[in-house]
């Protein structure tokens, strides 16, 4: 009843779509120019990918740190390490540099060397006051001389900071306007003022300016998916024409294909305006994965179509036919393929919720596209000439498939030994999987910013930064000694960690408040005792200046206190190590009675987020694995088919996460997308095979040898087109400079292989080999879904 409810709706639908074509292509249209309008609405985005729930417990400590402190991730840095940059004319150009930002009203502050202050004891007045190491400007080497030996030798507070006493490295802080971090002006001040007066300022003194800090790495980093965008669509078009041209050796074929994934394309991005999503990492790889999946739809539609007009020489009846047999597969086929993609809905992750959903309407999208444009355009087109045929005569695949036919019929016990060997050997492999917690892993490692952050890890132990904030549970509770002494033992063992830079605290302040008021005696740079600290804060107290000072390091009520390090680009491992080390002392040093102290910053979340993001890929792949095994269920009504048909695309997955663990390819946002991805498209070769395969046994009797060789022989072909197509055009992602980038094209186009031959060798065998099991009238009985029609249907 259902089968043939199932054809008669199929019927309805062909008579639809070629009865009232010009309506729907005027529909198409509308709704291209409709979504089109919605791409005034995408954003890229202008915040690191947040991986975590909005009430994730790490994101909770973010937001309160930065409720008490604003926001920590609004420092850019230029720097220079050249010796000549200690001259008159260099120097003052520097400082000139450094003080045209100040005027921009994207910048909040510029801290320079000429902005440098020295804490200076004021006897008469019991206060401490500021004097600039540089009043104006540079006017005698004898100048530099002595700032050189003040800066780097008398003045602990600064070592680490604007300068490494040890290289002489210099640099310059730019605070941005903490309202404009996270939105469009930030790139527009780094775009058109920062970039421009940095490249003049280079070739004017032809010294090398390295420019770093996270609102400067985001921005280019962004810019960078913004242009490969483009570049994936354009490689993704050129790639798949190729091989689609190279297949049906037609242009109009290739046309048409090209016209329906380009309006795919125009629609993927109008749906991301539409729901108003930002253009992220992943969401920028969904225009080409659109072009990619849409290209194997045209050549079932098309290939059925030619084969069809040569059959009988009737166009009319060949577009029924089109969209009445390949119609219900394509759309099996697509739907089982959004589903791999629609798994990442159901996780927490804002980030791969987003993709999840843009990726499945958009598959769902390109599917309705190629079955109503391609049967629409060839009723205007033209009966197909017979070198628009010629390709389905070649006869160049078919000893593939006699060596496929060969092998499930005399190697079967080989090709059982080598997916035990590989499965046994990507075990091994998947144990050696590292997770990665890296900011900047992904970023394209041959680009300049990136060579400026390692230049600043160098010099000054990273940019990330890692925020530690103490609550006292009182008012002015930093600013007793036994707190501050508390917090210096803390800082201690991160000034000991070779991955973090110097902190930077109020107890640094205390400890220069104590040097001036020893008259600037390096040898106090210290914190104070008992009794001195009496008499220093009594100076602290009369100085107007301390306020200014404290503000970034204290919040208003002298309650909170914030230590700011920062982290270089460290894996996961590393991370946690620090991490349970801090904390260690943590719980060491501060009484949980008096004391609250958290740990956050921008790595910190971000390598949290990572490893959630771990835990979210077990989920999204089991349910895309039971969401295909009860669809496989439904359509073929048998739990052994399930296993059977599981056991096939497990397997490449498998040895994919062998070859991760192998070639030191990490767990991380990018590759994890991998599985979800490649298992969603390979089953789609084995319920074309199953479906064929049970046609068979009934056109055969249940002869279960003939029937598993005529499916092989009938899918064979299709199976190898559609994985060449999907294998190149997953390798487009190769030519990204984002890592992440290219090993999840890399890793989704072996994938793929590996699902191709074991479909095409492992199935069949399994299905020779239980075939008391799994061959029979009532392991298979009539499906709830015909695929593939049958040939009495061909006949009516």
């Amino acid at each position: 009843m259902l089968k043939l409810l199932t054809k008669h709706f199929w019927d309805v639908v062909a008579r639809l779509i070629l009865r009232n074509k010009i309506i729907i292509l005027i529909g198409i249209i509308a709704a291209t120019v409709l979504l089109s309008l919605k791409w005034e609405n995408m954003r890229f985005t202008y915040t690191e990918a947040n991986l975590l729930p909005d009430d994730h417990e790490v994101n909770l400590i973010y937001n309160d740190f930065l409720k008490t402190f604003g926001e920590e991730g609004n420092l850019i840095v230029i720097g220079v390490k050249d010796s000549t940059l200690f001259s008159i004319e260099k120097l003052n150009a520097w400082n000139h540099l450094s003080d045209a930002f100040k005027v921009n009203e994207a910048v909040e502050t510029v801290i320079s060397i000429q902005d440098l202050q020295k804490l200076i004891k004021d006897t008469k007045h019991e206060r401490f006051k500021l004097e600039p190491f540089i009043k104006d400007s540079i006017a005698s080497v004898a100048q530099i001389e002595k700032l050189q030996n003040e800066l780097f030798k008398k003045y602990p507070f600064y070592d680490n900071f604007l300068f490494n006493k040890d290289t002489k490295t210099v640099r310059t802080a730019i605070y941005l306007n903490k309202d404009i971090v996270n939105t469009p002006a930030r790139k527009d001040f780094i775009i058109d003022v920062l970039l421009p007066n940095i490249e003049a300022f280079q070739d004017q003194y032809h010294l090398d300016v390295r420019v770093s800090g996270m609102p400067y790495i985001r921005t280019l980093n962004s810019q960078n998916i913004v242009d490969e965008i483009g570049l994936f669509i354009f490689a993704a078009l050129l790639v798949t024409s190729i091989i689609f041209f190279f297949f049906f050796r037609s242009f109009r074929a290739t046309f048409i294909s090209l016209i329906v994934v380009c309006i795919g394309v125009m629609w993927t991005l109008g749906i991301i305006g539409f729901l108003n999503y930002e253009i992220t990492v992943l969401t920028a790889l969904i225009p080409p994965l659109i072009i990619v999946i849409g290209i194997p739809n045209c050549i079932f539609l098309i290939n059925k179509y030619q084969h069809e007009v040569k059959l009988h020489g009737n166009k009319v009846k060949s577009l029924q036919r089109v969209i009445t047999k390949v119609g219900n597969a394509t759309l099996m086929t697509n739907v089982t393929t959004a589903s791999g993609f629609a798994t990442f809905i159901l996780t927490e992750s804002k980030l791969l919720k987003e993709f999840g959903v843009v990726a499945s309407l958009s598959i769902l999208a390109i599917f309705v596209l190629c079955l109503l444009i391609i049967p629409i355009i060839y009723t205007f087109l033209p009966f197909p000439k017979d070198r628009h045929l010629e390709h389905l005569n070649k006869r160049w695949i078919g000893g593939f498939v006699n060596w496929m036919e060969r092998m499930v019929k005399h190697r079967r016990i080989t090709i059982y030994i080598t997916a035990v060997i590989l499965l046994t050997v990507s075990i091994i492999g998947i144990y050696q999987i590292k997770i990665s917690g890296s900011l900047i892993e992904d970023m394209p490692q041959e680009s300049d910013f990136v060579h400026d952050i390692r230049f600043f890890e160098d010099e000054f132990n990273g940019i990330m930064p890692l925020e530690i904030m103490v609550d006292t549970k009182r008012k002015k509770g930093v600013m007793k000694l036994s707190t501050l002494k508390r917090m210096n033992e803390l800082e201690e063992l991160i000034i000991e960690t070779p991955e973090l830079s110097k902190p930077i605290s109020v107890v640094g302040l205390v400890k220069y408040s104590k040097q001036a008021y020893y008259n600037g005696n390096p040898k106090y740079y210290q914190l104070p005792t008992s009794q001195e600290n009496n008499f220093i804060l009594s100076y602290a107290k009369n100085s107007s200046s301390n306020v200014d000072l404290l503000k970034n390091f204290v919040d208003s009520t002298g309650q909170y206190a914030r230590i700011t390090t920062f982290m270089k680009d460290i894996g996961t491992d590393k991370m946690e190590r620090i991490e349970e080390n801090l904390q260690t002392k943590i719980d060491k040093v501060f009484p949980k009675e008096k004391y609250n102290v958290t740990m956050t910053g921008k790595a910190l979340v971000f390598q949290k987020g990572t490893k959630y993001l771990v835990k979210n890929l077990a989920i999204s792949l089991s349910l895309a694995i039971l969401l295909i095994a009860l669809f496989m269920a439904y359509m073929f009504r048998s739990a052994r088919m399930i296993i059977v048909s599981l056991i096939p695309n497990l397997l490449p997955l498998l040895i994919t996460a062998g070859l991760m663990g192998y070639l030191g390819v990490p767990i991380k946002p990018s590759t994890i997308l991998v599985f979800s991805i490649a298992f969603g498209i390979s089953v789609d070769d084995t319920i074309h095979f199953l479906a064929k395969y049970r046609q068979e046994l009934q056109a055969n009797k249940w002869k279960i040898k003939v029937s598993v060789y005529g499916a092989l022989r009938e899918t064979g072909v299709s199976m190898f087109y559609t994985s060449i197509v999907l294998f190149f055009g997953f390798s487009v992602f190769t030519i990204s400079s984002f890592g992440g980038t290219v090993a999840l094209g890399a890793l989704v186009s072996a994938t793929l292989l590996f699902a191709m031959l074991s479909n095409l060798l492992l199935l069949p065998s399994l299905l020779l080999s239980l075939e008391r099991n799994i061959a029979n009238k009532q392991v298979l009985r009539e499906p709830s879904i015909n695929i593939i029609p049958d040939d009495d249907d061909e006949e009516e």
